[in-house]
């Protein structure tokens, strides 16, 4: 990667955040800390790895990309309303009735999302069954599931995880948001994981850990993903909740909250203001 592309996406990243924190203050509902803490990882993936075409998002041999952690749904909007997927002034509309835009991703109303998500530990089976169906099929596609931390706790994560070490699933790429702090609180509060990349490499996975913050890492990271066959592969990214704003940074309070007046100036302020 170019200083120059690596530039244009990190500014683009800023300019996300900056949507983020007017789109929820705007509509006073939302997770504002999830999202910030995946911003990077998805601005890789849709406008540097993956292979997706927002005229045509039924594409056959596309690139799938599941958003297990369904609260972050705020920002994977701004992304598919940037590439191309629907027109940006439907933002507006999230979380109201009615609107193609909910609170968590839905297959059925909204372009470009591939799995409705929400109820947390699924999306890594669902993504599975897609990584083999493209395989099935003889199509040299990528599968992409972004998990958080809390998210793992569930059972039925390292169920699908097993499965997929079984069946050699090596175009699956999961991705393991790993910013430490969950609804209730931090992961060492609630429910310590212990070493998370020793779990995943029992479990048959090739574990690489990046940046989450640096786009050059992430896609470094990927690619790494991709030379490894024989088995799935797990990113482990070192993220923090709440990403580019002081009072939100590593805050489990700010995992689903409404920015008031005051906290938005300041956030605005932090970021840059409006890019």
């Amino acid at each position: 990667m170019t200083n120059e592309r690596k530039k244009e996406l990190q500014t683009q990243c800023s300019r996300f955040r900056n949507q983020l924190i007017d789109l929820l203050h705007s509509i006073q509902t939302g997770h504002p800390g999830g999202s910030l803490s995946c911003t990077e990882i998805l601005t890789a993936l849709y406008f540097e790895i993956m292979n997706v075409d927002p005229q045509n998002p039924a594409m056959e041999g596309r690139d799938h990309l599941v958003l297990s952690k369904g609260h972050a749904a705020p920002i994977l909007y701004l992304v598919l309303a940037e590439k191309g997927f629907f027109p940006k002034e439907e933002l507006k509309n999230l979380r109201q009735a009615g609107s193609m835009l909910q609170g968590h991703p839905c297959v059925h109303k909204t372009p470009g999302v591939e799995l409705s998500t929400g109820p947390l530990g699924l999306g890594l089976s669902a993504g599975l069954g897609m990584a083999l169906s493209a395989r099935i099929k003889g199509q040299d596609s990528y599968t992409y599931v972004i998990m958080g931390d809390g998210e793992i706790q569930e059972g039925c994560v390292w169920e699908a995880a097993m499965s997929a070490s079984k069946f050699k699933a090596d175009h699956l790429i999961g991705f393991l948001d790993n910013n430490g702090v969950q609804l209730d609180g931090t992961l060492e509060e609630i429910m310590p994981m212990g070493d998370l990349r020793a779990k995943w490499e029992a479990f048959g996975w090739n574990v690489v850990p990046c940046d989450g913050h640096d786009v050059e890492d992430i896609c470094r990271a990927v690619k790494e993903a991709k030379a490894v066959s024989g088995k799935p592969s797990l990113i482990l990214a070192k993220t923090v909740k709440g990403k580019g704003v002081s009072f939100m940074e590593g805050r489990n309070t700010w995992h689903g909250k409404a920015i008031n007046d005051e906290e938005y100036a300041k956030a605005k302020t932090e970021l840059g203001g409006a890019l």
